[in-house]
């Protein structure tokens, strides 16, 4: 599915020279579920922004279904980003004014598709992720765990083939920080592809691989037996 090449990020201001990523090398094959790991400023996030087209890289090459979005354009990636590509944040990320299914819905306002189709798409996963009952309320009226499945909710609705999570469980307890992973990995033995950068060992654990950083380089892959 996607091959990072020899790559690099570097942040630069006046006087200070950051390297974030130094001659990455990684292979994510359709069906993987990685889970990145390291200590804060080790490079997970600014490693999953570049894999999530968010940011670009300042050197290497970036292989997505064998084409190479390294050189592109902010435009050209979000492009690409839309049609691939589901986000879950620490934070949720939910907006306070819109409803569950509103939430849920707008991840589908920039796919070109008719309001009763999106409507459905949002019905069904709110089932699939057992909030159906939660769609019309607000985010403020809803546990953590519940926000954090309408996240996961409005990042696969679209039916994109990768989804990248930033620690999904950080701001969550450890029953509710299960239940997301549970859900993850369901979503994973149905086909989807999933990056997760987590501090969490346990939940590290339902990844079949892990990838260890450290100052920018990956320094071990761990392979589970399946």
């Amino acid at each position: 599915m996607l091959k990072l090449h020899n790559m690099y990020k570097v942040y630069r201001t006046d006087e200070v020279e950051t390297v974030a990523l130094n001659g990455v090398n990684l292979e994510i094959e359709q069906g993987d579920f990685v889970a990145i790991m390291g200590p804060s400023g080790c490079g997970k996030s600014t490693l999953l922004n570049i894999i999530g087209m968010l940011d670009n890289p300042s050197d290497g090459d970036y292989l997505f279904f064998d084409e190479n979005v390294a050189p592109y354009s902010e435009a050209r990636r979000s492009e690409i980003r839309k049609q691939n590509i589901g986000f879950i944040f620490q934070s949720f990320n939910l907006i306070d004014e819109l409803s569950v299914a509103e939430n849920i819905e707008l991840a589908l306002l920039y796919h070109s598709m008719p309001a009763a189709v999106r409507k459905q798409r949002v019905a069904d996963v709110m089932d699939r992720m057992g909030i159906a009952h939660r769609a019309n309320h607000m985010p403020g009226q809803l546990s953590g765990g519940q926000q954090q499945r309408v996240a996961v909710a409005r990042a696969v609705v679209g039916d994109q083939p990768l989804i990248l999570a930033d620690e999904p469980t950080g701001n969550l307890d450890s029953v509710h920080g299960q239940e997301v992973m549970e859900l993850l990995r369901s979503l994973n033995k149905e086909g989807t592809t999933i990056v997760m950068v987590t501090h969490s060992p346990s939940h590290a654990d339902y990844a079949h691989r892990t990838v260890n950083l450290f100052d920018g380089y990956i320094v071990t892959e761990n392979t589970r037996a399946a």
